[in-house]
């Protein structure tokens, strides 16, 4: 039963997702008067299908993601009629291409406003308490339990989880002496702060103690607008970061997708909706990038054309795309092999 409720929390998760960005530029081709012959939720045979007012509605065999197809989208075939997207001007063009990832973003602030106003806010404590201990690290090793207060980190005294977590930054690799408050006594533990991967810092293997608080109404849309702010700040730094550095950054493909998204069924309602919100964030800022073919790369493309003042011909326009195919393919390629890595499958080739 578990595995038919992951099955299906991936299926209906990436499917509403990819039909609330579609949903995007098919509303905005609307509005600038685009003829949509198109708009179909799935890939695969059609299992319903109904035409009205000249376009195709489709529920498809697969329901992963969807599609709007829009007359005059392709280069070759357009004609440069009415009601055709490339004949549009390059504002009307950028508004289209801008509301499928502005959905997925208005579908996070929804989400994360909903989860917040139902089942509160959930907030790291400002202590230094341990909420949880992840097996087969240093602190599980060492005997911590989940509201273990830790008081000093060789000799330095330590009040709050990022006092705690400065101090651990640069000792990765290095043993490190804890005073451990439980309950009315306290005693002391050595252990070797083991590194972060991703980030080169020094981790023990806790969790920080969780608090939730009830939240109102305005709060709930207050913090659920902030959410997806702080996530794409966080996440494009962090891309940044390895860039400049030159070093490979640690990146997430559908597979590992997909198994997180799985998972996420497991914490119940609140952390499914929770998890859906920021793959949302995620999809409609991959979608920003200034990639070729995607909807980021479009925009470039049509912020050059009003620059110009002249319609880029098809000729660059193709070689454009297909150096975005090229691109992200990669992208798909190495997030995959991430995934596989994850997954342990690289230890089958010695990695």
């Amino acid at each position: 039963m578990t595995i038919i409720i992951q099955i299906l929390g991936i299926a209906i998760g990436f499917g509403f997702l990819v039909f609330i960005h579609e949903l995007g530029h098919f509303l905005a081709a609307r509005a600038c008067k685009v003829r949509v012959l198109t708009f179909a939720f799935g890939f695969g045979p059609d299992l319903i299908k109904r035409a009205y007012k000249d376009t195709k509605y489709s529920i498809k065999a697969v329901p992963f993601g969807g599609f709007v197809s829009m007359a005059g989208d392709n280069p070759e075939e357009a004609t440069g009629a009415d009601g055709e997207y490339l004949s549009l001007p390059w504002y009307k063009k950028i508004l289209i291409s801008f509301m499928g990832p502005f959905s997925n973003y208005l579908l996070a602030v929804f989400l994360f406003a909903f989860v917040f106003s139902v089942w509160g806010v959930n907030t790291v404590s400002k202590t230094s308490s341990v909420g949880g201990v992840i097996e087969n690290t240093p602190a599980a090793q060492a005997g911590l339990l989940s509201g273990d207060r830790i008081k000093s980190i060789d000799g330095v005294e330590v009040n709050t989880w990022n006092e705690m977590s400065a101090s651990l930054k640069e000792k990765a690799d290095k043993q490190a002496v804890f005073v451990v408050e439980r309950g009315t006594y306290a005693f002391d533990v050595t252990m070797t702060v083991a590194k972060n991967p991703a980030t080169g810092t020094g981790v023990i293997g806790v969790a920080p103690l969780i608090e939730k608080s009830e939240t109102g109404f305005l709060k709930s849309v207050y913090l659920g607008a902030e959410a997806p702010i702080v996530q794409t700040f966080i996440t494009v730094s962090y891309l940044i970061d390895k860039l400049l550095s030159f070093e490979k950054p640690d990146i997430s493909g559908p597979i590992g997708i997909m198994r997180s998204m799985g998972d996420a069924t497991k914490y119940g309602m609140a952390g499914y909706l929770k998890f859906l919100a920021v793959i949302s964030v995620a999809l409609g800022m991959f979608n920003l990038f200034p990639i070729p073919m995607v909807d980021g790369g479009m925009i470039v493309l049509f912020v050059i054309e009003g620059v110009i003042r002249k319609r880029i011909s098809t000729k660059v326009v193709q070689v454009y795309n297909a150096i975005g195919l090229i691109f992200i393919l990669g992208i798909f390629i190495f997030a995959t092999y991430s995934d596989l890595l994850r997954l342990g499958i690289g230890k089958l080739f010695g990695k």
